[in-house]
C-alpha cells in the first residue's frame, strides 16, 4: 500500500492545537479521582531555552502524561522565578526596565515550552514579580515578624562588590558570588534575618522521614545543618567580665588545651587589641572565607586566659582560620589531638600536651580516641565515656554546660537591590519596626527607579516610597528600603499553584489537604542546601500557622543530571562556537589558526556550547528531540549531547510510521476481534508492556526507549503478521508519554476516539508474556559448567534431567554425591572422582 509521508510538522501542530483547545492538561482540583501533583522546579526567565534545559521539563512531562493515562487527576503547573539579580544586572547592561526584560523573556520561554508540547496547566501560571504573588510573600514575612522569627541586627555579612549587595552563606561558592563569580568580602551592615535555626532540629529529624528523597541531597542538608553535640566552656580572662566562652565537641580534651584562638570578628578582640592585632584584623577582613581557611596565620594578643581544668594561664591568639559563623568564634586549642591546632602550634612554637593514649596507634601518629591520661577525674576512661564525664564535671563545678551547636546560621534575607519583593516594614522613631498591616498589602514596587547599584537600596532614593505613616501611632515614619532574597519567593510557590488568582487567601487549606505533599518533584541537586532546605522550613512554618496540612512539602524528589556538550577554547578568542572550529587531528580556531582545547562541559551560553531547539526541531521534530534527550543516558546522571545523533530517534519514528500504515488492518482486526498471530511477537509485546511500565515507575526512560526500539525491530521482522496489530496498538500507548504527537496520530489511525491520554494504559498478560522455555545455570561443585533449557514450571526431576543432558560429557567419570535443585533457578551437582 501507499504510505503517506511522516509529516511531523503538521502532526505536531495539529495535536498541539487540539490539546490546547480541549484543555487536556487542565485539572479541576476538586474533581473525583486520585490526585497526583507532579512538579518541575520553576525556571528563572533568563532568555531563550536550549536543549539542555529540555531534559527536566521532558522528565516531568513524561511522568505527568503517564500518570494521567493511569487514571490520576494530575496537577502539572508552571511558573516563573522572576525576581532577582540577573534581570536587574541585564537591565542595567542593556538599558531596559527589568520588568519588561523579565516579561519579554517569559514570553519567549513560554513559547518554547509550548513548542516542546510540555503539558502544563497554563491556567495556573504565576510569576513571583507580580504584585498578586509577592503580596503573599510579604504576608508570610509579617507573620514571621509577629512571631519573632524575622529580626534586624548588625552583622558581618558576605558582600559582592560587583553586584553591590549582600549574599547569603548559600550564595557564596568557593568564596565567590554564585551569580557573577566575583570574590566576596565581609562587611558590617544592619540586615534582616529569619530564625531558621529555631527549626534546625525539626529540619534534621524530618530527613529521616523522607525515604523518597535521594540520599546525597539529604546528606548535604545534614552537613549544612551541622548538628554538633558538645559543651560550652568558660575561660576566665583578667579584666573581662564573664570571661570567654568556647564550644567544643571534645570537652574530654580540655586538660590538653594549651592556647586559645579568637576569630578576628570576636567582640573581645576590639577591647584587647594592640596596633599589631588591629592591623591583622584589617587584613583578615579583606580575605574570603576560603582564603582564611587555607592559610595558618595569626597574631598574639599579649593577653592570657585561664584553663578551667588545669588552672594554667594559656596565651590568647587571633587567627583568621577561626570564623564567627560557627560556635562562639573562639576555640580552645588542643594541638596534640587536632591537626589544625597542631599545625598552628608547630608554626608558632606553642606547647603541645597529649591527654589521650592509644596503645594500638603507630608511633608518632596523632591520636583522636583512646584512653584519657593526665586529665584529672577522667584518667583511665575511654573516649566515649570521657566526653559525657567531662560535661558532668564542668556542670558540677559551674564551669560550663552541655550544649548542641549548629553549623547553619540564621537566614539573611535583605538585599540592597531593586528587583525584588519590598520588605513590608515601616520604621517609626517611637514604635520601632512595625509590620505593614495585611489590608495595606502588597507594598508595591515603585516604577521609574534608578537602580544602578551603589551599595544602598535604590528604593531609598524614592521619597514617595520612603515616606509613610506609622500603622500604630500614625506618626511620620519611613519604609524599609531593602528587598527580600529571591529564595523567599521560591520557598512556598508550589502552594500558590492551588489558588494563583485568589486575592483573599494564600491558598485553600482543603485543596492543600488533598494535593499535598507533592507526589513528584523534579530539579537539580545543586538546590540541596538552598531552595530544597528553605522550602521545607517554610512549609513547617505554614503548618505552625495552621495553613499547611503537611510538615514536609515533597514526598518524592528526583534530581536530574545535566546535558553536556563539547566546548572549545582558544587562547586568543576565548570560548568559541563549534562552527568556528576547523576539525582535524588538532582542532584549530577558524579565526586565528591556533590549536583549541576541547572539553565536555554542562551546556552554557558563556562557553558557547549550547544547541538551540530550533536547530533541529525543524529537521526531526519534537518527538524525536524528546526521545533523544531521554535516551542518551539514565536521567539522573549527566549525558553528552551530539547534534548528529538526533537523527537516530527520528528514523525509528519514521519506520514506526510506515509499519503502522502497512499493518493498519491488522490493528483494526485486533481491536475488533482480539489477538492472534505469531506467538513470539505476542510474547515480546506483553513482555515490553510489563517492562516499560516498570521503567516509567522507576525513571528508567532510556531503558523504556530501548525496549520500544527492540519491539519495533520485532514488529519489522513479522511485518504483515496478525500479531503486528496487537504490538502496534500497544506501541502507540507505551510511546505516548515520550513522543505524544505521533502516538496521538497512530491512536487516531487505529480507530481511537478522543485523546490517547484519556484512553488508559495497557496491561500485560503474564500468561502471554511467559517464556516457553527458560535457561538455568548448571554447576559442578558450585562452579558454572553450562546451561540447560527447561519449561518455566519444570519439576525438580525435569530440571535435573535437563541439566545432566547439558553437561553429560563433564560428568563422565565422576560420582555424583548430591544434586541441589532450585526450580527455575539452578542445578548444582556435588561430585567426587571415582
Amino acid at each position: 500500500m501507499q504510505v503517506p509521508p511522516y509529516d511531523f510538522r503538521a502532526i505536531e501542530e495539529r495535536w498541539r492545537r487540539r490539546w490546547e483547545s480541549e484543555r487536556t492538561s487542565h485539572v479541576d482540583l476538586r474533581a473525583p479521582g486520585e490526585p497526583y501533583y507532579c512538579l518541575v522546579m520553576y525556571p528563572y526567565p533568563s532568555g531563550d531555552l536550549h536543549v539542555g534545559h529540555g531534559k527536566n521539563y521532558f522528565i516531568g512531562d513524561v511522568i505527568a502524561r503517564y500518570r494521567r493515562m493511569r487514571g490520576f487527576q494530575v496537577l502539572h503547573p508552571m511558573g516563573w522565578d522572576a525576581f532577582g539579580l540577573p534581570a536587574e544586572n541585564a537591565a542595567i547592561k542593556q538599558g531596559v526596565d527589568p520588568e519588561r526584560f523579565t516579561y519579554d523573556n517569559i514570553g519567549r520561554m513560554k513559547k518554547q515550552l509550548r513548542e516542546w508540547s510540555i503539558s502544563y496547566d497554563w491556567d495556573r501560571e504565576l510569576a513571583t514579580c507580580h504584585p498578586g504573588y509577592y503580596k503573599w510573600n510579604q504576608w508570610i514575612f509579617t507573620k514571621m515578624l509577629e512571631r519573632g522569627l524575622a529580626y534586624q541586627r548588625e552583622a558581618p555579612v558576605n558582600w559582592c562588590p560587583s553586584c553591590n549587595t549582600v549574599l547569603a552563606n548559600e550564595q557564596v561558592v568557593d568564596g565567590r558570588c554564585e551569580r557573577c563569580g566575583t570574590e566576596a568580602d565581609q562587611r558590617q551592615l544592619k540586615q534582616w534575618f529569619i530564625r531558621i535555626t529555631d527549626y534546625a532540629q525539626r529540619l534534621l529529624d524530618g530527613l529521616d522521614r523522607l525515604p523518597g528523597w535521594p540520599e546525597p541531597v539529604k546528606e548535604q542538608q545534614r552537613n549544612w545543618l551541622g548538628r554538633s553535640d558538645g559543651a560550652r566552656v568558660r575561660f576566665e580572662v583578667k579584666g573581662v567580665r564573664g570571661g570567654v566562652e568556647v564550644f567544643t565537641t571534645r570537652p574530654d580534651t580540655l586538660w590538653g588545651a594549651t592556647f586559645m584562638v579568637l576569630s578576628p570578628e570576636h567582640p573581645l578582640v576590639a577591647s584587647i587589641a594592640n596596633d599589631e592585632v588591629r592591623a591583622y584584623v584589617r587584613e583578615a577582613s579583606r580575605k574570603s572565607a576560603i582564603e582564611r581557611q587555607a592559610g595558618k596565620t595569626g597574631v598574639f594578643t599579649g593577653r592570657s586566659a585561664v584553663n578551667p581544668a588545669t588552672g594554667e594561664e594559656i596565651p590568647i591568639w587571633v587567627a583568621d582560620y577561626v570564623l564567627m559563623g560557627y560556635g562562639t568564634g573562639a576555640i580552645m586549642a588542643v594541638p596534640a589531638h587536632d591537626e589544625r591546632d597542631h599545625e598552628f602550634a608547630r608554626q608558632f612554637g606553642l606547647p603541645i600536651r597529649a591527654v589521650i593514649e592509644d596503645a594500638a596507634a603507630k608511633e608518632g601518629a596523632m591520636v583522636f580516641e583512646g584512653t584519657a591520661v593526665r586529665s584529672g577525674p577522667l584518667d583511665g576512661l575511654p573516649t566515649k565515656e570521657a566526653i559525657p564525664a567531662a560535661i558532668r564535671w564542668l556542670e558540677s563545678n559551674n564551669l560550663g554546660k552541655g550544649e548542641v551547636a549548629w553549623r547553619i546560621r540564621d537566614w539573611l534575607v535583605s538585599r540592597q537591590r531593586y528587583w525584588g519583593t519590598p520588605i513590608p516594614v515601616i520604621h517609626c522613631p517611637d514604635c520601632g519596626a512595625v509590620p505593614v498591616p495585611e489590608k495595606d498589602l502588597p507594598v508595591v514596587l515603585p516604577k521609574g527607579v534608578d537602580f544602578t547599584p551603589t551599595g544602598k537600596s535604590p528604593l531609598a532614593s524614592v521619597p514617595s516610597f520612603v515616606h509613610a505613616k506609622c500603622p500604630k501611632c500614625g506618626g511620620k515614619a519611613e519604609r524599609e528600603t531593602d528587598t527580600l532574597d529571591t529564595f523567599t519567593d521560591s520557598s512556598w510557590y508550589f502552594f500558590r499553584y492551588l489558588a494563583p488568582r485568589d486575592e483573599k487567601k494564600l491558598f485553600d487549606r482543603a485543596d492543600a489537604q488533598r494535593w499535598f505533599p507533592i507526589d513528584q518533584y523534579i530539579g537539580g541537586i545543586e538546590h540541596a542546601r538552598g531552595h530544597l532546605l528553605y522550602c521545607r522550613f517554610l512549609t513547617m512554618f505554614l503548618k505552625d500557622l495552621g495553613f499547611s496540612p503537611v510538615e514536609e512539602p515533597v514526598e518524592r524528589l528526583f534530581t536530574q543530571g545535566m546535558i553536556c556538550k563539547v566546548a572549545y577554547r582558544c587562547d586568543e578568542h576565548k570560548w568559541i562556537h563549534e562552527k568556528d572550529v576547523v576539525k582535524g587531528e588538532e582542532p584549530k580556531c577558524r579565526h586565528c589558526g591556533r590549536v583549541v582545547t576541547a572539553r565536555v562541559y554542562k551546556m552554557s551560553k558563556t562557553k558557547k556550547n549550547v544547541t538551540s531547539p530550533t536547530e533541529h526541531l525543524g529537521e526531526v521534530g519534537v518527538d524525536a528531540s524528546r526521545l533523544y534527550t531521554l535516551f542518551i543516558g539514565p536521567p539522573e546522571i549527566d549525558a553528552e549531547w551530539n547534534d548528529d545523533a538526533v537523527i537516530g530517534p527520528y528514523k525509528f519514528l519514521r519506520r514506526l510510521w510506515d509499519l503502522a500504515h502497512r499493518n493498519k488492518e491488522h490493528v483494526l482486526a485486533y481491536r475488533k476481534g482480539g489477538a492472534s498471530g505469531d506467538r513470539d511477537l505476542r510474547r515480546k509485546t506483553h513482555q515490553t508492556i510489563a517492562a516499560v511500565t516498570a521503567d516509567f515507575e522507576g525513571f528508567g526512560f532510556n531503558k523504556a526507549i530501548a525496549r520500544l526500539m527492540e519491539l519495533g525491530n520485532a514488529i519489522e521482522g513479522k511485518d504483515g503478521d496478525p500479531a503486528a496489530g496487537e504490538a502496534l496498538a500497544a506501541m502507540a500507548f507505551l510511546l505516548s508519554p515520550l513522543a505524544p504527537h505521533i502516538a496521538e496520530e497512530l491512536h487516531a489511525l487505529f480507530g481511537g476516539t478522543g485523546s490517547i491520554f484519556l484512553a488508559g494504559w495497557p496491561t500485560a498478560d503474564p500468561a502471554v508474556a511467559a517464556e516457553d522455555e527458560i535457561e538455568i545455570p548448571v554447576q559442578v561443585n558450585g562452579k558454572l559448567k553450562g546451561r540447560a533449557k527447561v519449561a518455566p514450571d519444570a519439576s525438580e526431576q525435569q530440571c535435573e534431567r535437563a541439566a545432566r543432558g547439558a553437561i553429560a560429557d563433564q560428568l563422565a567419570g565422576l560420582t555424583v554425591v548430591k544434586v541441589i535443585v532450585v526450580k527455575g533457578r539452578l542445578v548444582n551437582f556435588v561430585v567426587k572422582n571415582k
